[in-house]
């Protein structure tokens, strides 16, 4: 008997007594994907678990959004940065005002180009609070994903009503995005990776920094 067999024998048996031919009806499962979790305190938890991947959060209104970014900048010690087209106007100008330098992605700047640019502003399309994820969907604020991938500092800007539970509801969330066939950014800290020896290396694959300003 070969192992094919063997398993095939196995799972036959195994069976037997399976009178049910539909699965979803033989075992029934009481879950809907993309249904939240009941999680107490969804920002907080999203807050912690940005944080454990070393990453900083702020929390401010809607009114200190623009003032957020300029002091992200400042503490992250960035000269010029990258500004999306699709930001609100009063961040654009904020930032512009503190005398940083920017960069406009029109006509789109070069890989070489925003590898010397020391950071990226943009919103999020969902936070995702059971993993600390954020995802891009590039759309509106958020630029195409070079940007998201080069200069060495990532400002990104989650309104609170953004913020999900866990990653399936977070995928509910990006269906319209992945529908129109954009590509979608996963962003679980800083860029880190670490070889066989267990040393940490960061920015390899990203930005090295990741600065969350969370909008209540």
């Amino acid at each position: 008997m070969s192992a094919r067999e063997e398993v095939l024998r196995r799972i036959r048996r195994a069976t037997k007594d399976v009178t049910e031919p539909d699965p979803a009806l033989d075992v029934p499962v009481d879950w809907t994907y993309g249904r939240a979790l009941d999680t107490p305190d969804v920002l907080a938890d999203f807050v912690e678990k940005v944080e454990d991947y070393k990453a900083t959060v702020v929390r401010v209104d809607e009114a200190g959004v623009g003032q957020a970014i300029v002091d992200a900048l400042a503490e992250l010690g960035a000269m010029s940065t990258v500004l999306p087209d699709g930001l609100p106007s009063q961040w654009d100008e904020t930032v512009v005002d503190s005398g940083i330098a920017v960069h406009r992605d029109h006509p789109e700047l070069s890989r070489a180009e925003l590898n010397v640019i020391d950071a990226v502003v943009t919103t999020a399309a969902v936070g995702m609070a059971d993993s600390g994820t954020i995802a891009l969907d590039h759309g509106e604020g958020q630029g195409r994903r070079a940007l998201t991938l080069l200069p060495d500092r990532h400002i990104c800007v989650v309104r609170s009503d953004q913020v999900v539970s866990d990653v399936p509801e977070g995928i509910a969330r990006l269906a319209p995005g992945i529908r129109s066939r954009r590509p979608v950014t996963w962003v679980s800290g800083g860029s880190a990776t670490s070889d066989i020896e267990l040393i940490r290396v960061e920015g390899v694959h990203g930005p090295r920094r990741l600065w969350v300003i969370l909008v209540d």
